[in-house]
């Protein structure tokens, strides 16, 4: 049978995880959030630039998908 009291004493963390963690937390990642308020902005832009008539800049990803079939 395990004795968890025994094994307590002999566990050691690895160093990996908290090298990991440390290259993890210096880092700037996107969340959920992020997307989410980056997606409400671009809405918010739309709606304005199509009330007051102006057009919305193409991106890159625009002229991926508004390609016809001789161009690619």
């Amino acid at each position: 049978m395990i004795n968890y009291q025994e094994e307590i004493k002999r566990f050691k963390p690895s160093l990996d995880v908290d090298n990991i963690e440390e290259a993890i937390a210096g880092m700037s990642l996107t969340d959920m959030n992020d997307l989410m308020m980056q997606l409400v902005q671009n809405a918010a832009l739309g709606a304005s630039q199509q009330s007051t008539g102006a057009a919305r800049p193409q991106t890159d990803e625009d002229s991926e998908y508004n390609q016809t079939p001789d161009e690619g």
